[in-house]
């Protein structure tokens, strides 16, 4: 071997090595899918070196195959392979997809009418333009394979919690741009906790509702208003929950001001509203810091209706609830609706303010709920 040859192929040994270490630092620093990561560079390859073979358009007929082609990439012998396939066959119309039974013979000798001569290229020989191409096609692989794992990263997350770091607030909209893991996503004014505030650098938690793939990239949909976020807050905050021992049955919610969440035990010994408040009120008050000092109103579910919608309009008092049997209209589903007798002194309480509280109890239990007084009359 010359001199020439032994510089030229240490080299390319030296630049696959570097490739593949480079290969292996992205996978560290950034969690690539590396086998994607590779698929999507042999894409590039294989694109540059169909450009380079096939240079003008009249050259792309009906012939040509877009898999005559194929790239292999061998992390574990840090190899990179390119090969040609070629058909063979009697007459020629196509150099780059065909080739003649005797030029087939010179490399394959028992070569014959349709079979196929894969040559093995030389990746050191593939031009400028090729090599510019595939540089290109590598870059856009990469971001593909970036894009890829951050799509990953949070459909694994959806409709679950995850934290988050404030890198920008925006001081028109309000809008936070947070980082996720390796990526990026926005919190609207809109999904934030109203009269809540942030710094940047300072860390959250998010609820993930949603995860889209778009042409743009993934589209993540995420809230701090979500009563999502509250359900996830209390399953890792109480064991029980965690345990399935106490379940959340529903949950309605009114962002940065009350929550109503409905729980059931499936251990009689266990107090699944005990449960969830902690001794000395610990665990329900660490929830209620990390939303803001929204209220929480915790109410034990029950299959009666009856039972369940008394208990969803703490903390007023009820005295009696009718379930009322409405006849649907021609078409529709028949109303789930009852009337709540509270006592006068009650009434407020149990109405809220500005309707919150029997709002929310509506949500909560999936009744629409009508309150009267005990005495008959309304306060003026």
């Amino acid at each position: 071997m010359s001199r020439a040859k032994k510089v030229k192929k240490d080299d390319k040994a030296t630049r696959l090595k570097e490739f593949f270490e480079a290969v292996d630092q992205m996978r560290e620093e950034k969690g690539i899918d590396v086998e994607y990561l590779y698929e999507k560079i042999a894409e590039g390859i294989e694109k540059a070196v169909r450009k380079e073979y096939i240079k003008e358009k009249a050259d792309r007929n009906e012939n040509n195959k877009e898999d005559f082609v194929t790239c292999e990439i061998n992390p574990d012998e840090q190899t990179i392979r390119v090969y040609i396939h070629q058909e063979i066959v009697k007459n020629v119309e196509n150099q780059y997809t065909q080739v003649s039974l005797d030029k087939a013979k010179e490399s394959m000798k028992d070569a014959k009418i349709g079979d196929t001569l894969i040559t093995d290229l030389d990746t050191m020989s593939l031009g400028r333009i090729a090599a510019q191409t595939a540089k290109h096609v590598i870059r856009q692989g990469i971001k593909e394979a970036e894009r890829g794992q951050v799509i990953r990263e949070f459909k694994q997350k959806s409709q679950d919690l995850v934290s988050a770091k404030v890198s920008r607030i925006d001081p028109v909209t309000g809008n936070l741009t947070l980082e996720i893991g390796n990526g990026t996503a926005i919190l609207p004014k809109s999904e934030q906790i109203p009269n809540e505030s942030f710094y940047e650098g300072e860390s959250t938690k998010v609820y993930v509702v949603e995860v889209k793939e778009t042409e743009r990239g993934p589209r993540v949909m995420i809230s701090r208003s979500n009563p999502g976020l509250v359900k996830r807050l209390f399953e890792q905050e109480v064991p029980e929950i965690y345990d399935g021992i106490v379940t959340i049955k529903a949950i309605s919610r009114d962002a940065g001001s009350r929550t109503k969440m409905a729980v059931y035990s499936s251990d009689e010994d266990v107090d699944p509203i005990g449960a969830c408040i902690g001794q000395k009120g610990l665990r329900v008050n660490n929830i209620v810091e990390s939303i803001n000092g929204e209220k929480i109103d915790i109410v034990k579910y029950s299959e009666d209706p009856a039972e369940f919608i008394a208990a969803s309009l703490a903390p007023a008092d009820v005295i009696g609830v009718e379930i009322l049997d409405e006849q649907p209209e021609e078409g529709k589903k028949a109303k789930k609706s009852c009337q709540v007798t509270v006592p006068d002194g009650q009434l407020s309480l149990a109405i809220g303010n500005g309707g919150q509280n029997v709002r929310l109890a509506a949500q909560l239990t999936g009744w629409n709920i009508d309150i009267k007084p005990e005495s008959g009359f309304y306060e003026g």
